[in-house]
């Protein structure tokens, strides 16, 4: 977040040679929106908002708000490197209001800053940190994808067999320029898959990052000739791609683990609790919950200190925890929805004081269906979460209710 007030992006647009802005959103599948104005209109999109069509956006489509307008963060100003230098675009993500600039009340973003606010409320903040997967996928003369993946590299590959090693670099080198912080990349697991590790911020701007990243790893791909998949299960039978979120609560510039573990433990029980609930929201596409149980990917639910075959895990280094890991997501999440229900759960469990329960570090390879069958299971498809989530007493008697019902419809409306 690049923390500008508004009187500071009219003069960095002055100052820069800004010729084209872009008003960026997502669709409440997470799938990147945006409309392109001049630089004359931008002080009555941060006055006003800019209006847009708002019925062809999925998650928008609503007869009662048929007006919607998008109002620019200032504070998320970043320039697109790989853009003209002379007459350059930056880009802005944006809130969505009423006429009346009142907020619109599905903004998934909007949702997620409400929740921050709770946490705040509470005395507390949340960080998350994302390892993010991704295939590389020839395309075809006239720059269609085809199936066939870039590579035949495996885990950690090296240059010839990992083909995406340049990739990757002008990929993090982007993201550098855009103030996004890369931590580490390689290759992954299956052939022409990718992975690229980011250090944690807050949670918006993770969300927003996301956002960007996926973006900037669609337009590299493609100046590439190659094609970017985040599909959760691109190839049968290899790994799927998944997003773990790395997720830390902090208090006063300090790691809550390090003086209240038990702060820690009633977040990550409210999680736990409540994954079946809020499954649909981190695995949103039939496709899904084909990854569950292949390739280490997670299907009971369960936690483990070091195990990384479970579904939350906790690292320790150095005889330290910083934060614990969620390793069901897949790639397809809204981030500010998903992110928001996760900590939405974890309030839950701070409220209640909730425990977790003993964890399983044995190894899911050596552990008998005996020992596996006393653990719940994740949703086997996408149906199904659908149905718990519309039954969860979590969802439906609480704050969530509006947002995770909305959501719900259009899942049923679009992918059942």
């Amino acid at each position: 977040m690049s923390n500008y007030t508004v009187e500071e992006v009219m003069e960095f647009v002055e100052d820069n040679d800004v010729k084209f802005i872009r008003l960026a959103f997502c669709d409440i599948f997470g799938n990147q929106k945006n409309i392109s104005i001049m630089p004359q209109q931008l002080r009555e999109a941060f006055d006003m908002g800019m209006h847009f069509d708002s019925f062809l956006i999925l998650g928008y489509d609503d007869p009662v708000y048929q007006d919607l307008f998008l109002k620019p963060d200032p504070g998320t100003l970043s320039v697109l490197p790989w853009r003209p230098q002379q007459g350059r675009v930056i880009r802005f993500y944006c809130d969505v209001v009423t006429p009346d600039g009142v907020p619109y009340p599905y903004d998934a973003r909007k949702f997620l800053q409400d929740t921050l606010q709770e946490c705040a409320d509470l005395g507390f903040s949340c960080r998350i940190g994302l390892k993010s997967e991704f295939y590389l996928f020839k395309t075809d003369e006239e720059g269609r994808p085809t199936d066939e993946p870039w590579d035949q590299g495996g885990y950690m590959d090296i240059s010839p067999l990992d083909r995406g090693e340049n990739i990757r670099r002008e990929i993090c080198l982007c993201l550098e320029e855009m103030g996004i912080q890369p931590k580490e990349s390689h290759h992954e697991a299956g052939p022409g898959q990718n992975e690229i590790d980011f250090k944690t911020s807050d949670a918006l701007g993770t969300a927003d990052n996301y956002i960007t990243y996926k973006n900037v790893v669609g337009a590299i791909a493609a100046r590439n000739g190659v094609y970017a998949s985040f599909a959760p299960k691109p190839i049968k039978g290899k790994s799927g791609n998944g997003l773990h979120m790395k997720v830390s609560t902090w208090r006063n510039g300090v790691n809550i683990d390090d003086v209240d573990p038990q702060f820690t433990a009633n977040f990550m029980a409210g999680v736990l609790h409540r994954m079946k609930d809020i499954t649909v929201f981190l695995n949103t596409q039939a496709e899904s919950y084909e990854r569950f149980g292949e390739n280490e990917a997670p299907k009971y639910i369960n936690w483990s200190a070091q195990n990384r075959s479970r579904l939350l895990r906790v690292p320790i280094v150095n005889g330290k925890k910083t934060c614990f890991v969620l390793r069901s997501p897949d790639s397809g999440i809204n981030p500010y929805l998903a992110f928001a229900m996760v900590i939405q759960a974890g309030l839950a469990g701070i409220r209640g004081k909730e425990t977790l329960p003993p964890p399983l570090d044995i190894d899911s390879r050596h552990a008998s269906e005996e020992q596996k069958e006393k653990y719940e299971k994740l949703p086997l498809s996408l149906a199904e979460a659908v149905d718990i989530a519309k039954k969860s007493q979590f969802l439906q008697n609480g704050k969530c209710k509006d947002m995770a019902n909305h959501f719900i419809e259009v899942v049923e409306k679009n992918r059942l």
